[in-house]
C-alpha cells in the first residue's frame, strides 16, 4: 500500500465530523466533487468501502473507523508539527485563542491591552463560552488556555492560576423571604426562584451542587449568560440573583431591589487561569499566561497530581 495521502486524509475527517459532504467541502474551501473524489481515491487505496450512506447519516465502516482514529492522530501531529514551526518566528507572527466565560471577561480587559501591546502580530481571539465548556475544550486541547471558576472538573485534570477571590451577593426584591438576613445563608434560598447564568457555567454547577449538600434541589426560574439581564428580571420581580462583588458597582441596582452578602464562603467566585499540565503549549500561550501573571492579580499555581 502506497503512503496515504493527508490531504484525502483530512477530507475524510472532515466529512465524518460534519455527516456531510457539502458541510466539510464548505469548511474545507473546496468543492463537493473534490471531497467525494479524495475519499474514493482514499478508499481504492485501501481497497476497502470506508463510508456507509444510513439515510441522511454517513456512518464509517470499520475499516473506516480504524482509518478515522489514525487519521485524527496523524493530523494531530502534523497540526502540533506547524505550530512548533511557527513559534520558531518569535512571535512575530501566529494566533492564540483564549477561552474566557462572558460572565468574567471584565477581569481580563488589563490583560488583553498588555498583550496586544507587547504582541501586536500575534492575532488574539476570545471564545467566550461558559465555564464547564471551557474545560472541557482545555483538558481535550481544543484550547490552549483558559479560564473558569474554582474548583474546575477534578476529572479532567487541569491546571489552574487564581486570577481574583470575591464573595458573590444575593440580588433580588425587597420583600423576598431572605432580604431580612444581613448575610444570607445558603438555606434561606431554598424557596426562592434563581436566576442564573445558563447550565454550561461554572457558576451555576456550583450553587446546584452547594444546594444538593445542603438537601434541596436549586429552583432556577430562569436563565441567561448577561449580568445586566439577570438584574433587570430581579428588578421586575421574577427571582433573585447572585452577582460577584466587583459587578455590584457596575450594573444599574434600582432602590426596589435588595442586596445582601451571601454568607457561602464555598461559593466565592473564584476565577483561575487553566490549561492542561504535561500537553503541548505553544510560545503565544505561554507568553499569554505570563502577560496574565504581570497585569492580573494573580495568586499560587495549582497543578492536578
Amino acid at each position: 500500500m502506497h503512503p496515504m495521502d493527508l490531504r484525502a486524509l483530512r477530507y475524510f475527517v472532515e466529512t465524518v465530523r460534519r455527516q456531510s459532504f457539502t458541510l466539510a467541502a464548505e469548511h474545507l474551501h473546496v468543492t463537493q466533487s473534490t471531497v467525494s473524489k479524495m475519499i474514493r481515491q482514499l478508499e481504492a487505496e485501501i481497497g476497502q468501502p470506508l463510508l456507509i450512506r444510513d439515510g441522511r447519516q454517513l456512518q464509517p465502516t470499520d475499516v473506516g473507523r480504524v482509518v478515522l482514529e489514525r487519521g485524527q492522530e496523524a493530523l494531530a501531529v502534523m497540526h502540533h508539527l506547524s505550530r512548533e514551526v511557527a513559534d520558531l518566528a518569535n512571535l512575530t507572527r501566529g494566533e492564540l485563542t483564549v477561552g474566557i466565560p462572558p460572565m468574567v471577561n471584565l477581569l481580563f480587559a488589563p490583560a488583553v491591552k498588555a498583550f496586544r501591546a507587547r504582541y501586536p502580530a500575534v492575532a488574539l481571539q476570545l471564545r467566550e463560552v461558559g465555564g464547564q465548556r471551557i474545560e472541557q475544550q482545555v483538558a481535550a486541547e481544543g484550547l490552549e488556555v483558559g479560564a473558569t471558576l474554582l474548583p474546575t472538573d477534578p476529572g479532567l485534570g487541569l491546571a489552574s492560576r487564581s486570577v481574583g477571590h470575591f464573595p458573590l451577593y444575593v440580588v433580588g426584591p425587597r420583600q423576598a423571604g431572605w432580604a431580612s438576613h444581613a448575610r444570607v445563608p445558603l438555606a434561606a434560598l431554598r424557596d426562592a426562584p434563581l436566576l442564573l447564568p445558563g447550565d454550561d457555567f461554572a457558576l451555576t454547577r456550583r450553587v446546584r451542587e452547594a444546594t444538593a449538600g445542603q438537601g434541596f434541589e436549586a429552583r432556577i426560574a430562569a436563565q441567561s449568560g448577561q449580568w445586566d439581564f439577570l438584574v433587570a428580571m430581579a428588578a421586575a420581580g421574577l427571582g433573585t440573583t447572585l452577582i460577584p462583588a466587583p459587578l455590584l458597582a457596575r450594573l444599574n441596582l434600582g432602590d426596589e431591589l435588595a442586596v445582601r452578602p451571601l454568607a457561602e464562603p464555598r461559593l466565592d467566585w473564584h476565577v483561575a487561569l487553566i490549561w492542561k499540565p504535561g500537553g503541548y503549549m505553544s510560545r503565544a500561550a505561554r507568553a499569554w499566561l505570563a502577560v496574565c501573571e504581570e497585569s492580573l492579580p494573580t495568586g499560587p499555581w495549582s497543578a492536578a497530581a
